[in-house]
């Protein structure tokens, strides 16, 4: 299929990314995320009916695609405790002008899943570790994670054949788990896992966000040149959201987010997907679209198509860009383990 001309929203921005939440459980309680102060035995999560099935996922990818999106990303909550996952990635492998599907996971299921998501045709899987420490680990994922269950997962997700390999995700909180990002590196230099380090976000609502426990990428990077000398890479594509830098002693290639000292709101290709099919324009939207309702209503493609072009052409989200300003009212923010990271 030709590509379509490009959609733009009120700033300017293509449509080319969509990233379907396809559970709203996760097998960890990370305080950050899902405490279990919150999310305990007694917590309400969807009912299977609830969330979106996998004809109506491809349904709205189909129609995505026609507007421009070319790349998916698949999360959760935890996205490999989705029974059958493998055989949506086969569905929308099948999409005309979809280029790109990615996966992001906690890990621990990746060594008895990664094979059948390989053979399914999914492009690339993204690990979220913050931490090599086994205790600390197990402190932050709220007493149910085993690193050495996540390492295991990588180390068979290295060897699944996926055509874009393994990325892994980790988030620095300044006084927590900032003092192992060199161990992080260590680990995974020369191994083909491009590890990315994400600066400290403020996503919902009960992470205890500041801007003191944010570790800022240009610490980071003066940090990891002191010991592994670096070179910066120009960006793959536009909207590109990490640095890239190679090490100049050829052991790979890490990325810094920098989303709160460089915000990249300019740059947003990037719509959300939840579980029960509410249709977001910004990781800190307060709000979204309900597609559900529409898809269940009866209404043909032709009718979904305009409820999406209709909402990314009248979107004008730039919340990191105004992070620190003050706010007319304040707004309770979507909780990350809902919309997807």
């Amino acid at each position: 299929m030709s590509r379509p001309t490009p959609l733009l929203d009120r700033r300017g921005r293509p449509l080319r990314d969509l990233r379907i939440s396809v559970m709203d459980r996760c097998n960890f309680r990370c305080t950050y995320c899902m405490p279990v102060s919150t999310y305990g035995e007694d917590y309400a999560f969807l009912g299977t009916t609830e969330r979106l099935s996998f004809d109506e996922i491809e349904r709205v990818c189909r129609q995505a695609a026609q507007l421009g999106v070319s790349k998916l990303r698949l999360t959760g909550g935890e996205p490999l405790l989705r029974p059958a996952l493998p055989d949506l990635v086969r569905r929308l492998r099948a999409i005309d002008g979809i280029d790109d599907i990615a996966l992001t996971t906690n890990g621990v299921l990746l060594d008895r899943q990664s094979a059948a998501l390989a053979d399914a045709g999914l492009d690339r899987v993204t690990v979220s570790l913050d931490t090599l420490d086994p205790v600390l680990f197990h402190q932050i994922s709220g007493g149910r994670g085993d690193v050495e269950a996540v390492l295991r997962g990588i180390e068979v997700a290295r060897h699944a054949g996926f055509r874009d390999g393994v990325k892994i995700n980790a988030v620095l909180q300044r006084g927590l788990n900032d003092d192992g990002a060199l161990d992080l590196v260590e680990r995974f230099r020369g191994t083909g896992v491009v590890l990315r380090f994400i600066e400290f976000m403020d996503v919902g609502n009960r992470n205890a966000w500041s801007v003191e426990r944010v570790v800022d990428s240009a610490e980071l990077r003066a940090r990891i040149e002191a010991r592994w000398p670096l070179l910066a890479l120009p960006p793959r594509h536009p909207g590109e959201v990490a640095s890239r830098y190679r090490f100049l002693d050829g052991a790979g290639e890490i990325g810094l987010i920098s989303s709160i000292s460089t915000p990249f709101c300019g740059d947003c290709t990037r719509a959300r997907l939840s579980s029960e099919g509410q249709l977001y324009t910004c990781l800190f939207a307060s709000q979204g679209t309900d597609l559900r309702s529409l898809l269940r209503a009866g209404e043909d493609d032709t009718a979904l198509r305009a409820v999406l072009a209709g909402v990314w052409t009248a979107r004008n989200d730039r919340y990191s860009e105004l992070r620190g300003r003050p706010a007319p009212v304040p707004r309770r923010r979507i909780e990350m383990h809902y919309i997807g990271g």
